[in-house]
């Protein structure tokens, strides 16, 4: 009797640690943010998403002008001057 209620806690335990495994997989699996990153007003959303389209491309132009990257290439066998003419 004793070996059957200790069996019966154990699988209990077991099925209990798998349930918050899956759930814990689940939770974390989850895409996004509860809370919306922009407005529920389209005037509003309008305005935040031009904002930060303009930041990412104003960080692009920064990311290549830090490597230079926008710069002419000084290694062409044709040389260009790259400068303001």
């Amino acid at each position: 009797m004793r070996k059957l209620s200790r069996k019966s806690s154990l699988r209990k335990s077991l099925r209990r640690v798998v349930q918050l495994t899956i759930l814990a997989s689940a939770i974390t699996s989850s895409v996004g943010c509860f809370v919306p990153i922009y407005s529920a007003r389209p005037e509003r959303r309008v305005q935040q998403l031009l904002y930060t389209s303009e930041d990412l491309r104003a960080m692009v132009a920064e990311w290549e002008r830090f490597w230079f990257l926008d710069s002419p290439s000084h290694l062409t066998p044709i040389r260009t001057h790259g400068g303001i003419m």
